[in-house]
């Protein structure tokens, strides 16, 4: 006896219930075709992941449930399929009162509910929700308690949502209720190696109960959150059986073999793909779905002739195409020669439209409206910043005309520090490399030059953009490590302070110089009111400046 199981890894887009059940009937039909009995979509994969507030709105829920019947009723001749539906259900009888609206919203469970041919059989609760990180599970939803295995087949499914997994009762208590394998449907955001760490919990999981677990998840990016896929099954020993590919939709196809008293299981198996191969796809595919599904046309970022323009302008292309991207080059009287000829030649090998802009007499318009008003005083960072916003206002209204987004540049070395120019370089409507070190900027660039994994062109940095000192060039003679420590000890410090939450005393007592240490902690403490006003990024650590970071803009606390 086998029992064929499709996971249908997709990518739903938030709000667009019609257009997401849709693709959840498309993707039954092919699954029953292919012998699929069990069709698993990922987590709230009817509304998407997450729809933060809208889950707050009656409406918005009334049109989940209306899709589900949709589905219901768009599958119902596909004889002996169960489909399971991540999808946000009323909890009966529970309310909460919100006094300043005079309303009652109705408490909801994170559900999942089982349809086969027409009617829904069984409805399961989210029990575990994080309320951590990216997480706000909390804020609306309350959760479940039961158990809930179905039969399919003659095969006894145990379902699972997300963080359930990640907690031994939920599965434990399927397993008591007569399991004879656990199925997982995930929204489960990508940050650098956490494909490794669920397996890894998956894993344990499947050790601690000795059932195989398939593992069904969303693939996609939503604002600055990025889902890469990577569906896999476990055996009941934990071996890892078969694998999806990561950051595509795919029908991932599993067959589940009796085989005395255990199972044979057949499923393909992707490779796994080393960091840097990971974090380009991540970004690529949170660029691509940031501007497809919100409608943008376009991209357009400065192009300066540095290495974060370089990779952005990369990236953007590999997502987007070299027809969906314009690049500007802005020189300053403090502009390199060799910026103007490296920022052509880039511009050239990826095959974007390049145009220069000279800022030069908006500059000298600007000191001179400001001369009375400067007068005595030297020039300081002042007027760099003046640079850095003529810059900002000129890619603006090149986008307000033709209606592209700006992406911006700056990455998580200068996030972190202020070393970046409110309402300047920090104007755009998408921060590409927001959560990207300094230090992986120089990785992902060789990596990019080393690899063409779009078709799009090799080697399309030039090697002295990778190699010359990183520089603004707002001031003669100006590099980076004037102002900063070098990358690899300011990142590091990063890192263990912002990332991991690590006391100054503990970064010192690990061997970092203190007046490093108090010079970083106190930039990134002065530089918070920075980064509430920066364009929202794409998170590809455990800790971005996004959701993952909430930390009061006026405070007197120093450690």
């Amino acid at each position: 006896m086998t029992l064929s199981i499709c996971v249908a890894q997709l990518n739903f887009v938030v709000g667009d219930m019609v257009g997401n059940a849709r693709k959840i009937v498309d993707a039954a039909t092919q699954a029953h075709a292919r012998g699929a009995r069990l069709l698993l979509t990922p987590e709230l994969a009817l509304c998407g992941y997450a729809a933060e507030d809208l889950f707050l709105r009656p409406a918005f829920i009334d049109a989940c449930d209306d899709a589900l019947k949709v589905i219901a009723a768009g599958t119902a001749h596909l004889k002996g399929l169960h489909i399971v539906v991540g999808h946000p259900a009323r909890a009966p009888g529970a309310t909460i009162e919100r006094r300043e609206r005079s309303v009652a919203v109705a408490y909801l469970h994170n559900a999942a509910s089982v349809l086969r041919e027409g009617l829904v059989t069984h409805t399961y609760a989210k029990r575990e929700l994080p309320n951590y990180q990216v997480f706000d599970e909390r804020r609306y939803f309350v959760p479940g308690h039961a158990p809930c295995v179905i039969e399919v087949e003659g095969v006894r499914v145990g379902l699972l949502i997300c963080e359930d997994a990640w907690f031994d009762a939920p599965a434990a208590d399927a397993r008591a209720a007569g399991a004879d394998l656990l199925a997982v449907i995930n929204a489960s955001p990508f940050h650098a190696g956490k494909g490794g760490e669920r397996e890894a919990t998956m894993r344990e999981r499947v050790r601690s109960t000795g059932l195989p677990l398939v593992y069904a998840h969303l693939v996609g990016g939503q604002d600055e959150i990025v889902f890469e896929g990577r569906s896999f099954v476990l055996g009941a020993d934990g071996t890892l059986a078969g694998r999806a590919v990561s950051f595509e939709e795919t029908l991932f196809d599993v067959a589940f073999t009796r085989d005395g008293a255990g199972w044979q299981i057949t499923a393909e198996t992707d490779r796994a793909h080393s960091p840097e191969a990971d974090l380009w796809h991540a970004l690529v595919l949170g660029v691509r779905d940031y501007l497809g599904k919100n409608g943008f046309p376009g991209a357009i970022l400065g192009l300066s002739g540095g290495i974060d323009s370089a990779l952005v302008l990369a990236i953007a292309v590999d997502a987007l195409g070299k027809d969906r991207v314009r690049t500007v080059m802005m020189p300053s009287p403090y502009t390199a020669d060799i910026s103007w000829i490296d920022a052509r030649d880039m511009a050239a090998r990826m095959g974007v439209r390049y145009d220069e802009i000279a800022i030069a007499p908006q500059f000298e318009a600007f000191k001179a409206s400001l001369a009375s008003e400067f007068a005595g005083l030297p020039e300081d960072t002042t007027e760099e910043n003046l640079q850095a916003r003529i810059r900002g206002t000129l890619l603006m209204a090149l986008s307000n005309k033709f209606g592209s987004i700006v992406l911006t540049t700056g990455n998580k070395s200068e996030m972190a520090t202020g070393y970046c120019t409110l309402y300047g370089d920090m104007a755009g409507g998408f921060a590409v490399i927001k959560d990207v070190a300094k230090t992986m900027v120089f990785k992902l660039a060789r990596w990019r030059n080393a690899h063409d994994p779009y078709g799009t062109g090799a080697n399309p940095i030039p090697e002295r953009i990778i190699t010359r000192p990183p520089s603004a060039e707002l001031r003669p003679d100006q590099k980076d490590q004037d102002s900063l420590p070098e990358y690899p000890v300011l990142d590091a410090i990063i890192e263990r302070y912002m990332e991991n939450d690590q006391s100054p005393e503990s970064i010192v007592a690990a061997g970092f110089e203190r007046a490093d240490v108090d010079k970083v902690v106190r930039l990134i403490r002065i530089n918070e009111y920075k980064r509430r006003q920066a364009p929202v990024g794409i998170r590809v650590t455990h800790r971005s400046f996004g959701k993952d970071w909430r930390y009061p803009i006026t405070s007197k606390y120093r450690a």
